[in-house]
C-alpha cells in the first residue's frame, strides 16, 4: 500500500506596502553657472541624455524654470542635494526645487 500526502500548502498574502509620493524636481536659471556644467549636473546625477539635459538646461534659461524629472521623494531629495553640493563645490548658485506630483 502505497499513500502519499499532499503536503500543505501555506499562502502567504504579501503586506501591501505603501508607495512613496511622487516629487516633480525643478531646475531654477541663475546667470552665473555655466551652461556646460548645468548639463553635466543633469546628465550625471540626473541620467538624462545629453540632448535632453541639453533641452532641460536651454528651457530653463528661457524660461526661468524646467521641469527635470519625476522621482520618488527620497530620491528626489537625494539628487537635489548631490546637485547643490556639487554646485557648492564650483562656487555656482544652480537651484533646484521640487514639488510634489
Amino acid at each position: 500500500m502505497n499513500l502519499q500526502t499532499t503536503p500543505e500548502i501555506e499562502i502567504i498574502e504579501e503586506a501591501e506596502t505603501e508607495l512613496e509620493p511622487l516629487y516633480r524636481v525643478i531646475i531654477h536659471n541663475d546667470d552665473v553657472t555655466p551652461m556646460d556644467f548645468v548639463v553635466n549636473v543633469l546628465t550625471s546625477i540626473f541620467f538624462l541624455s545629453q540632448p535632453d539635459a541639453i533641452e532641460v538646461m536651454f528651457t530653463a534659461h528661457y524660461s526661468g524654470a524646467a521641469y527635470v524629472q519625476t522621482l520618488p521623494k527620497s530620491e528626489a531629495e537625494k539628487r537635489i542635494g548631490k546637485a547643490h553640493f556639487a554646485a557648492g563645490l564650483e562656487g555656482y548658485p544652480l537651484h533646484f526645487s521640487m514639488e510634489r506630483e
